[in-house]
């Protein structure tokens, strides 16, 4: 007896070949009716056999294509219709969208197998793709995602592209970007000595200035690049000069996974990353130090090709190892728009390789790192943003601003947390920029307005963010604590909200309940029900505050506020630069002090008490020197760093490494005694917490948790008690995860708005 259902589809399910992978379907069993686009998803109508649709369901949910996710299948009887075949009509538009907008997809390998066919019509074009690759997010201007609404609209196909996309058989059937050499876009390089037009040819001179040194900004999916060779180490030397990189590492794109495997150790878990569609950058151990790229850093970030440009510019022979950072000067936001490369460019890049597509959005490279937790994401950019990730129990919307340092932005939509790409460090006014651009971008895009929307920000009252969200006119405004965002950030992701844990929040900066700087918080509790803060680092002083976090040296000095002759002692014994007596003397006087718990700072401090005085020139250096040092010796002893119940008492630990400094032990040993000893002092003090709470549950988040040794160290520790452990996984543990802890903690603490 023929019946009708009527499905609807939610998750990933938009921009990934769904509405052609169900049409099929559909034909292959002989079924009638519809697909489209809706605003929540896909929705289809089916007419047939109940056993033949039952199938057709099955089909669909157990083998989706490869880039889609399915959330929620809804399932209703419908009336027939009775249509006479199958069809995809043209998207609707009725309603609020709420359908996940799909991230940037890498090539995929039809692709590529086309690109280097000297009988296909595509061959060596850059801008290939089809519904299995190519870009999503970078392109989509507004839902639901259909070429006229997308930075492709100025090119009409020509008749052999429009055949392809109107063919259900084909690959690129509803393929939105799909183009060739015909009637798409293309690239071109300028240069001192002019310009040269055509794919092929621009693409070969670009891999020509690469292999003679020279510094090439690369136009790409998200915005732009400065490629170099990596191996050349006065090309390596003078882009950090131009760029004002200061020590801060660079990423590497390589040609293949084999020249991967000889510059990182890469475990099956890297691998998978590493060839992942998302093709993030994965830092991992270096098996060999190319001069210039990371110094003081035993990790490199390296990721493969991901465009069919990178493919050809390797197959025009650029050098097999290419320095691939970010276009633009220091601390600032990617440049994605050509006239700004053009111009702000000018002095950094040699060259200019330039594709006429126009991005929609800037969207940076993901980095990602395989701890002994998992993997975990380090930024959150291209490739994951904007997807979903958490499902929150609210109906009203909500956005929350982040903080100022690695900001993204969470709005919620119908239960759904999307969190923004990263946007980077607000005090640069080109960031600042950005942040607001995708805020308003994100509430457009899902047709919110700002009069029904909640507004969480962070209650630090000199952040930008917070500026900001108090002059937006919305239907309320909520101040969220910094460290409880970081541990609900992570209940969110793993949808925990009601589950009690013990939370451990240790990161450099964040506004405290009572007005100090907090950064070694302790807390018992739920999302839902509140998390109390238990216990944090003995206090410390910042003397000349967040100067402090750019000067180890000053940070040194403020742990010292309980020995202060000890201090000065140590200041003479080692040669101490004048800047830590300076800092002393503003310790003991209380002048621009200012308490904290950062246990951040302790980091710093330890750094400087072992060699490292200077100025960083990016944020966690120090600690990563330090965990660098570490890295190099045995653990040879184990420092006490006690709990009192209350608090983890830093004291003693410096004591004993400032002994063992004095006493001329190498500092690589003191290095790797220290990370251990926190590791102990986390244990510890999470263990007893445990037992007097009853929770068997613990959370660790917050920028110190990207420390990998010390995450190893926790992992060997925990595995002899019977406590669970939870990191960020999906979601950065530092500061790009705090919009979705506020969103998590408006949804569930305020369920009355």
């Amino acid at each position: 007896m023929k019946i009708a259902r009527r499905i609807r589809i939610y998750g990933v399910v938009q921009g990934v070949g769904f509405r052609p992978f169900v049409f099929r379907i559909a034909k292959r069993l002989g079924l009638s009716g519809w697909v489209r686009n809706g605003e929540s998803g896909v929705e289809i109508h089916v007419e047939g056999d109940a056993g033949v649709i039952q199938k057709f369901i099955q089909e669909i949910t157990a083998r989706p294509p490869v880039s889609a996710k399915i959330t929620n299948l809804e399932i209703k009887d419908a009336a027939i219709q009775g249509a006479s075949g199958f069809e995809i009509f043209t998207s609707t538009r009725h309603d609020r969208p709420t359908v996940h907008i799909p991230a940037d997809l890498a090539v995929c390998s039809a692709c590529l197998s086309e690109l280097f066919d000297p009988g296909n019509r595509r061959r060596l074009y850059p801008y290939i793709n089809c519904t299995d690759c190519g870009p999503r997010y970078t392109v989509i201007e507004r839902l639901p995602y259909d070429r006229p609404y997308t930075t492709m609209r100025a090119w009409p196909m020509c008749p052999a592209c429009s055949a392809e996309y109107h063919e259900p058989m084909d690959r690129r059937f509803h393929a939105q970007p799909t183009a060739c050499p015909e009637c798409g876009p293309h690239y071109y390089v300028r240069w001192q000595e002019g310009e040269i037009h055509g794919d092929e040819k621009a693409i070969e001179k670009t891999a020509e200035l690469l292999r003679s040194g020279r510094i090439v900004a690369i136009k790409g999916l998200g915005g732009y690049h400065l490629a170099c060779d990596a191996k050349n180490e006065e090309a390596v030397r003078e882009l950090r000069r131009r760029k004002r990189r200061g020590e801060k590492p660079f990423a590497l794109m390589v040609k293949d996974i084999d020249t991967a495997r000889t510059l990182i150790d890469i475990s099956a878990e890297e691998e998978e990353l590493l060839t992942s569609s998302a093709r993030p950058i994965v830092l991992a151990r270096a098996r060999r130090l190319l001069p210039g790229v990371a110094p003081d850093n035993s990790d490199l970030g390296v990721m493969l090709p991901y465009t069919p440009l990178h493919h050809l510019l390797f197959h025009f022979g650029a050098p097999d190892v290419l320095v691939m950072t970010s276009a633009n000067r220091s601390s600032e936001p990617i440049v994605y728009q050509d006239e700004d490369a053009l111009k702000s460019l000018q002095g950094i890049a040699d060259a200019w390789l330039i594709g006429e597509r126009p991005i929609a959005r800037r969207v940076d490279d993901s980095v990602v790192r395989v701890s002994a937790f998992g993997p975990a994401v380090l930024r959150r950019a291209r490739g994951y943003a904007p997807l979903p990730v958490a499902q929150l129990p609210s109906d009203r919307p909500i956005l929350a601003v982040g903080a100022d340092l690695k900001n993204t932005v969470t709005l919620v939509v119908n239960g759904k947390a999307i969190m923004s790409q990263h946007l980077g460090d607000l005090d640069r006014y080109e960031a600042y920029t950005a942040f607001e651009q995708t805020v308003y971008d994100l509430l457009s895009m899902y047709d919110v307005p700002l009069e029904e929307t909640i507004v969480a920000y962070d209650l630090h009252p000199d952040y930008r963010s917070t500026a900001f969200a108090h002059r937006l006119e919305t239907y309320k405004h909520l101040g969220i604590q910094h460290h409880r965002a970081h541990v609900a950030s992570v209940l969110a992701e793993r949808n925990a909200l009601e589950k009690q844990v013990i939370g451990v929040a240790f990161d450099g900066t964040g506004f405290g309940d009572d007005g100090a700087i907090w950064g070694g918080e302790l807390f018992v509790g739920s999302a839902t029900k509140g998390l109390e803060r238990c216990g944090h680092l003995r206090y410390a002083m910042l003397p000349g505050g967040d100067a402090a976090a750019r000067m180890p040296l000053q940070a040194l000095a403020g742990f010292f506020v309980d020995e202060l002759e000890l201090a000065m002692n140590v200041g003479k014994w080692l040669s101490l630069p004048e800047r830590f007596f300076t800092a002393l003397k503003m310790v003991e006087k209380r002048l621009r002090t200012f308490p904290t718990t950062s246990v951040g700072r302790l980091f710093d401090a330890a750094a400087a008490l072992l060699g490292f005085t200077g100025v960083i020139s990016f944020e966690g250096q120090a600690a990563i020197w330090l965990e660098h040092l570490a890295r190099t010796a045995p653990l040879e002893k184990i420092y006490p760093f006690p709990w009192d119940g209350k608090e983890l008492d830093y004291r003693p630990l410096l004591k004993e490494m400032v002994e063992d400094r004095l006493n001329g032990k190498d500092v690589a040993i003191i290095a790797r005694a220290f990370h251990r000893s926190v590791a102990e002092g986390v244990f510890n003090s999470v263990r007893s917490l445990g037992a007097t709470y009853g929770v068997d549950t613990v959370v660790l988040s917050g920028g110190v948790f990207q420390n990998s040794l010390l995450l190893a160290d926790l992992k060997e520790l925990f595995l002899k008690s019977d406590m669970h452990v939870w990191i960020g996984e999906g979601v950065p543990s530092n500061d790009g995860g705090i919009s979705l802890g506020q969103v998590a903690l408006v949804t569930a603490t305020h369920s009355m708005y």
